[in-house]
């Protein structure tokens, strides 16, 4: 019996304009979400950690499981690691002390590492190339150290850099916009672009997400974490409801 190359659908979504403006609100809905139990009910960023951190090993390990594409599964993971490395973020950065700087130069080396291991391991770090469980374990890996990242990338521009929330929104939302041009406009490996983007919605919605709850003698809206929390809850589910969620798609084999 001979094998032959098809395109298989993929359990993560199709890279398009929908899937971005979602993954921003999601990480928006990290930092608010977040913040509201670490912060505003005063557990503290150790118990919140433990908290997300259980959640996350709970959808993480049905989305793996899963033998097919889920939309609300997929993005339910997405928030999870919003969360849990929103509250991971805060905890090394103020109450272990390794601060903004350290933590981020860290949680870098870690994004680097986990794509460099399943670079080394599976050949690609393509999106593309998600066709087994162990490339969706070295996925979700990297998005999880990446969206820790980015926590510590926004608290460090808007706090230590001094440009305030707004401010460090609009770099970051800068630095998504060169992306996007490089992308449409250069041979730039798709791959590292991706990753790229990925990595700076984290710490956009991290600074929008502060924006919105953060007193408006910080320079925020104060709007109030579980009322933003539960605004941006509600949009994700009519964004994933309205904008078109399909499978991506990847090289696989069917037997003839």
């Amino acid at each position: 019996m001979n094998d032959e190359f098809r395109t298989a659908l993929s359990k993560v979504p199709a890279v398009t304009l929908g899937f971005w403006v979602v993954k921003i609100v999601a990480t928006t809905l990290g930092e608010t979400g977040g913040d509201a139990i670490t912060m505003t009910l005063d557990l503290g960023y150790l118990v919140g950690t433990a908290i997300f951190a259980a959640i996350f090993v709970a959808v993480v390990t049905a989305q793996i499981a899963a033998v097919r594409f889920h939309a609300a599964l997929y993005w339910a993971v997405i928030v999870a690691t919003t969360t849990v490395g929103t509250t991971l973020a805060d905890f090394c950065d103020r109450s272990l002390g390794i601060g903004y700087v350290g933590g981020s130069t860290i949680l870098f080396v870690a994004v680097m590492a986990a794509l460099a291991l399943w670079r080394r391991t599976l050949g690609s770090v393509s999106v593309e190339r998600i066709a087994s469980r162990q490339a969706e374990a070295f996925y979700w890996t990297t998005i999880l150290f990446s969206q820790t990242l980015g926590t510590a990338l926004g608290d460090f521009l808007a706090d230590t850099g001094g440009l305030g929330y707004p401010g460090g929104a609009l770099v970051f939302a800068s630095g998504l916009a060169v992306v996007a041009a490089l992308y449409y406009a250069t041979a730039i490996s798709r791959t590292v672009l991706f990753w790229a983007a990925f990595i700076l919605t984290r710490p956009l919605g991290a600074t929008l997400g502060d924006f919105l709850d953060k007193p408006v003698s910080d320079g925020g809206l104060a709007l109030g974490r579980f009322t933003a929390s539960a605004v941006l809850a509600a949009v994700i589910v009519v964004l994933v409801l309205v904008i078109p969620q399909r499978a991506g798609e990847h090289p696989g084999r069917h037997a003839t």
